[in-house]
């Protein structure tokens, strides 16, 4: 079927790659070939990474559990283009040709600028990004070329208004950041459709936060829906909306693999009354007060001390949350065991100029210190 809009036929579950399932520091790659096999055998084709996820190891699994199993034109793949620490024009093209050697390809279906924000599209501009990107479609290395996206939507629409080559843009949306006014999921969206832009949604599940919830939040699900797991109202919400390529799930293990791909496999969209079931979530979620941390890990990588942030501020979600200091506890003493501890932090803010949702990481570390040291 040709696409009426570009991805339109690509089932609206794309695998998200940043969070496999790991062995120490390895991917455990027997259980993500598992997962891809099932993946794959219900109809889904659209595989996501990026040139840094693990450490670079999450482009060489897409070679070992997909690319090398499976016919080229049987799935997509993306992947992404740094632009954080690059001096020069070249080191553009040294990390293309390393993210195609990685994965075995010849080219990527969306080849993406990674994570633009007002400030990197700048850097882009310095860079000569953009004419990179247009070069890397023309010698046929990219099929389609885009980019993922963290700030606010004016932001966005100085990007697609200045860069009408873009066709396509990778956005955070989920139903608590809908409204958000850091994450602006609502505003970006309606920005991208109005320029025509098809979308691919990431964080639908928010880093997981929407696959635990409130034990009132959980009893409100079961009440509408006995079978379904809260991922799934997440998912099926992002699936829902207009022009979507496809939505990313960061899969971890075959339980979560298996769930999403239950519900997704022959997708139905939203109810009326299911989205009143999630207005009322949200509801409950905006009268707790929880640090919006979604794991990406941007701001570990230049951390002097190796505090594993996100970790620390996952924990003190649970407390918060949750009222679970003995759980938190536990799972602070496993986010400190290899690196240091919130009270290591020497406030420099390396982490918060790389942080995409803008948390004051320096403050909260401080609570964190205070409540589970």
């Amino acid at each position: 079927m040709a696409d009426k809009y570009l991805g339109e036929s690509i089932k609206k579950l794309g695998f998200g790659l940043m969070r496999l399932p790991m062995i120490g520091d390895e991917i455990d790659m027997e259980q993500t070939k598992k997962m891809v096999d099932t993946f794959m055998a219900k109809g889904f084709t659209y595989f996501d990474t990026a040139y840094v996820y693990i450490g670079g190891k999450s482009e060489v699994a897409l070679k070992e559990a997909v690319v090398d199993r499976y016919p080229r034109d049987s799935f997509q793949c993306a992947t992404k283009l740094p632009l954080w620490d690059q001096k020069s024009h070249e080191e553009l093209q040294e990390i293309l040709d390393t993210s195609l050697q990685r994965a075995g390809l010849e080219y990527y279906d969306f080849y993406l600028l990674h994570a633009m924000s007002a400030e990197r599209a700048k850097k882009a501009d310095e860079l000569q990004a953009w004419d990179f990107m247009k070069q890397v479609k023309a010698q046929g290395k990219a099929k389609h070329i885009g980019f993922s996206f963290h700030d606010t939507a004016e932001a966005l629409e100085d990007i697609l208004k200045n860069h009408p080559e873009m066709e396509f843009v990778q956005l955070q949306i989920n139903y608590a950041d809908w409204e958000s006014d850091s994450v602006q999921s609502r505003k970006c969206y309606e920005v991208a459709r109005k320029y025509d832009k098809p979308v691919i949604i990431m964080e639908p599940v928010k880093g997981g936060s929407l696959a635990t919830m409130t034990p009132e939040i959980q009893k409100l699900f079961k009440d509408a829906a006995p079978d379904a797991s809260p991922a799934s109202w997440a998912v099926r919400y992002c699936a829902s909306l207009e022009g979507i390529i496809t939505v990313l799930s960061g899969m971890s293990n075959e339980e979560q693999l298996n769930d999403n791909v239950a519900y997704m496999e022959h997708f139905q969209p939203l109810t009326d009354s299911e989205r009143q079931v999630i207005g009322k979530a949200v509801e409950i979620l905006n009268s707790i007060p929880t640090i919006p941390c979604t794991a990406c890990k941007y701001c570990v990588d230049g951390c002097p001390q190796k505090i594993s942030i996100p970790d620390i501020f996952s924990a003190m979600n649970q407390f918060t949350l949750y009222n679970d200091k003995n759980g938190a506890k536990n799972r602070y003493q496993n986010a400190v065991k290899e690196g240091g501890k919130a009270s290591d932090c020497i406030q420099c803010g390396n982490c918060e100029a790389h942080c995409p949702q803008k948390i004051q990481i320096i403050e909260e570390l401080k609570k964190a210190a205070a409540t589970l040291e």
